[in-house]
């Protein structure tokens, strides 16, 4: 067994339990995966998982002021405008080292647009995302240790 077969196998078993969890407890499936996805692509490990955090709830915060002060504004083309000034900022925290993986703050924020703004669901459910993910990538490692031989180079 390789160590991306005993990687899938272990994912797709706890995809599955997630989106059956989800539905049941009320949490957003979708969002789940995208801060399963943001764990990943951070570089996984503790580093990805602190990071998928931290910049997944900074997009959640930036989306949520838009949101709200676009409200507030209720002007044509406020929409585009706030989007000016988020993007702006979603890039330029970077400089802080927790929040300096860009790509996971558009997760947390277009997150919040497609959630059309519901943050009580999406919060848990982008943080059990990334708690899924270290799952998977923790277990992959253990079901490889157990079951796998070396890969031929």
């Amino acid at each position: 067994m390789s160590y991306l077969f005993a990687l899938s196998l272990t994912t797709a078993i706890l995809c599955g339990g997630w989106i059956i969890g989800a539905d049941l407890i009320g949490l957003i499936g979708w969002a789940g995966f995208a801060g399963c996805t943001t764990f990943f692509a951070a570089g996984g490990k503790k580093s990805g998982f602190k990071s998928a955090i931290c910049t997944n709830m900074s997009g959640v915060f930036w989306a949520m002021l838009s949101i709200k002060i676009s409200a507030l504004l209720g002007f044509p083309l406020v929409g585009a405008l706030m989007t000016v000034v988020i993007t702006f900022f979603l890039c330029i925290q970077s400089k802080i080292k927790l929040l300096a993986f860009i790509p996971g703050a558009f997760v947390g924020s277009f997150s919040t647009f497609a959630a059309n703004g519901d943050w009580t669901r999406l919060v848990p459910s982008l943080l059990l995302g990334a708690v899924l993910g270290f799952l998977c990538e923790w277990t992959g490692v253990w079901l490889y240790e157990k079951m796998g031989k070396k890969e031929q180079v």
